[in-house]
């Protein structure tokens, strides 16, 4: 089991940028596909973001040349790198890990056992 945390969250204009970042601890990081979901309110969660061991990238088609996922094993961490962000992305935002084969970064939140608290990122018009 890992323990996650995320940050980086927090209130932007549409057009800017932010850098979310997911710390993990408890666990060797570098065993973990990583995710980035987000929830909106009145929505359900949806995916954003994976990346596999080997370093294979998943995106959703409505952030794909927007937004840039990463890890630092080094550092225990990923990151969601946010460009040009839109008013549609407010959202909490987690991060989360999933034991799996190493190419893979699943799409879908049934493989992902563990999850951060949320951040929220919230995008003003």
């Amino acid at each position: 089991q890992v323990q996650l945390a995320e940050s980086g969250g927090g209130l932007v204009q549409a057009g800017d940028s932010l850098r979310l970042s997911c710390a993990a601890s408890g666990g060797t990081f570098s065993s973990y596909a990583m995710g980035w979901f987000r929830q909106a309110p009145g929505k359900e969660r949806e995916f954003v973001a994976a990346l596999a061991r080997n370093g294979n990238t998943n995106v959703a088609g409505s952030v794909k040349g927007r937004f840039t996922i990463s890890r630092d094993n080094s550092k225990n961490t990923m990151y969601l790198q946010m460009n040009n962000l839109k008013t549609e992305d407010t959202a909490v935002y987690y991060c989360a890990a999933a034991l799996t084969v190493l190419w893979i970064a699943p799409s879908v939140s049934t493989p992902y056992r563990d999850w951060g608290q949320g951040t929220q990122v919230t995008v003003s018009s």
